[in-house]
């Protein structure tokens, strides 16, 4: 099951260094849902573009994208819903999922290019929203009728 992420070609490449990392978010339908992504910039020469987009990351670019940014300012943003409020002078791209939907879950692909054959960085984060709690409710609607 795991193994739909990698081909025996990007694996090669993969098992080279920490390349591929990713994390699981959880949040709840309604919410805003942050998605941690992170490079290091220790000089403005280090600021590079980079793309946000849906399902696991693919060999160049982005897949279904969301965001790309010019690594100074968001230059294509494809739903107001999805924006980055992090500092990206600083290296913080972290996708902010405003009034989150349960349509929003899945895997989200976080690449940042690195100048080079192979040097992206590449992260996936699985999203998982769920629906509010309902459970709070219910005794209520339930006394409600029983007075009926």
């Amino acid at each position: 099951h795991l193994c739909a992420l990698c081909s025996t070609a990007t694996s090669v490449f993969l098992s080279t260094g920490p390349t591929v990392s990713g994390s699981l978010v959880k949040g709840k339908v309604g919410q805003n849902i942050t998605v941690p992504c992170f490079y290091s910039v220790k000089g403005t020469q280090d600021i590079t573009s980079m793309c946000w987009g849906r399902d696991s990351c693919p060999v160049s670019k982005c897949y279904r994208t969301i965001i790309w940014t010019d690594g100074w300012k968001v230059t294509e943003q494809y739903n107001s819903r999805y924006m980055l409020k992090g500092n990206l002078l600083m290296g913080d791209v972290s996708l902010t999922i405003v009034n989150a939907e349960e349509a929003d879950s899945g895997i989200y692909c976080c690449r940042v290019e690195i100048s080079g054959w192979f040097n992206d960085r590449t992260s996936n984060h699985k999203v998982v929203i769920e629906k509010a709690r309902i459970s709070t409710a219910s005794p209520h609607t339930y006394t409600s009728e029983q007075t009926s």
